[in-house]
This record gives structure tokens, C-alpha cells and sequence, in this order.
């Protein structure tokens, strides 16, 4: 059994990404974890993680700052603080920034997959994801 140990985000490098940045707070690499992934998601304004879907593992999105155009499959909300969306495996879904500020989600996956522990298939470009907004 492992000791467990502390992530702090201030000692935590954030990965730069077109959409935004994010953190590693819990995947395999970082913590040995096997079973959650757990992400700290910066979203820019007016950008976001495109249509996507991890085929083996679940997902919960939970809003800490800002407001999140929220899709699961065809369906959209609008999510601000304290909102989440449950996301089971293999659903193409897409997380977009509604605001003018930024906007910061808590990404936790399970079980972990891969080397990272986190695989992600991108659909954004093909049909019908590609002609939704």
C-alpha cells in the first residue's frame, strides 16, 4: 500500500496547451496512481478541449471558476461554480470557456490508462462534432 503523498499545485508545472493549461495533480508519472487521474484545467477565453472521448475510462468535470459550455454528445449547458458533468466511457463530449475570464475545471478520470494514465481520442474535426459550433 502506498504512503500517499502531497501534490502542491504551486510546485506543480503547468502544461501550455493552445486551449489553455493544465496541471498533473494525480496520474501515474507524478503519483504511481492506478485507478484516478486527476486534472487542474485552466481554459482560455473563447477557447476549450475540442469533441473528444477516453474509451476506457470515466470522467467528472467540476467547475471551480468561471462559466464552461458543457457538451455530452449533443446536448449543451452552461456550467459555473460547484456544476459537474458525469461523462461515461466512450461519449464524445467538448469543455469551452462562456466567459470573458478564465475558466477552471477539475478533470478526474478513472481507471488510469496508458503511460499518463489519461487517453484521449479527438473527434473535433470530423462529422457531426466539427459543424456544432
Amino acid at each position: 500500500m502506498s504512503e500517499g503523498q502531497f501534490v502542491i499545485a504551486a510546485e506543480t508545472e503547468p502544461e501550455v496547451l493552445d486551449w489553455g493549461r493544465l496541471r498533473w495533480m494525480s496520474h501515474p508519472p507524478k503519483t504511481g496512481a492506478d485507478q484516478l487521474t486527476v486534472i487542474d484545467v485552466t481554459l482560455s477565453p473563447g477557447k476549450g478541449h475540442n469533441f473528444h472521448k477516453h474509451p476506457d475510462q470515466e470522467e467528472v468535470i467540476y467547475v471551480t471558476g468561471g462559466r464552461v459550455e458543457q457538451w455530452l454528445g449533443m446536448e449543451k449547458r452552461i456550467l459555473t461554480v460547484g456544476d459537474s458533468a458525469f461523462i461515461p466511457a466512450g461519449l464524445v463530449h467538448a469543455s469551452f470557456n462562456a466567459g470573458a475570464e478564465d475558466a477552471h475545471v477539475v478533470a478526474i478520470l478513472g481507471p488510469c490508462i496508458g503511460q499518463n494514465g489519461y487517453v484521449s481520442v479527438e473527434v473535433g474535426s470530423e462529422a457531426p462534432w466539427k459543424d456544432l459550433r
